[in-house]
């Protein structure tokens, strides 16, 4: 049985390790394999150790099950004017996924953007190459809205292969858009 609760300093290391992990897996393609096979687990420790030390702003839920983090979600309040809050990161173990784990993350996001944000629009960036993911934010209820080219990982040039492009998926009201638990 999975367990939820919001994240602290202590959890930034297993956050930041499947942080990383997913890179690794969905990122290739997009960031070259000389970034993605180097030291980014060191880069994803001193981010989450940063963000989850000052989390003003921020709500970062954990899924746990037996096996330790089984997936995490973090999201940035009044992110943008237009668009809401952003779920900026999502990510769930790989023996984990299409088990539910996503979706009650990205539900407890929704909560929160209820509960906390100044208006009830939430959106995500998503690599247009993470077909399965678009798969799975389309079920949630989310729209394409926007193309963007991806920025460079710590705007590195040489860290990107090619001209990737990321999608900005939307929820207008995500307290109308089929989540339930409001």
């Amino acid at each position: 049985m999975d367990t939820f609760r919001n994240a602290g300093v202590e959890d930034a290391e297993a956050v930041a390790g499947l942080h990383a992990d997913s890179w690794r897996r969905h990122y290739r393609g997009a960031y070259s394999d000389a970034y993605l096979d180097g030291d980014i687990l060191s880069d994803r420790v001193r981010v989450w150790s940063s963000r989850l030390a000052t989390p003003t702003g921020t709500v970062t839920v954990l899924a746990e099950d037996d096996a330790g983090l089984a997936g995490f979600m973090h999201l940035a309040l009044h992110d943008d004017d237009r668009w809401g809050s952003l779920v900026d990161n999502l990510h769930v173990r790989l023996d984990r996924q299409r088990t539910g784990v996503g979706a009650a993350l990205l539900r407890r996001a929704a909560t929160a953007v209820v509960e906390l944000a100044q208006t009830s629009a939430m959106y995500l960036w998503v690599q247009e190459q993470n077909r399965n993911a678009q798969r799975f934010y389309a079920a949630m209820g989310g729209t394409c809205v926007e193309k963007s080219p991806i920025a460079a990982p710590g705007g590195v040039p040489g860290r990107l292969v090619g001209a990737p492009v990321k999608l900005r998926i939307a929820w207008p009201d995500v307290a109308d858009s089929g989540f339930s638990g409001f």
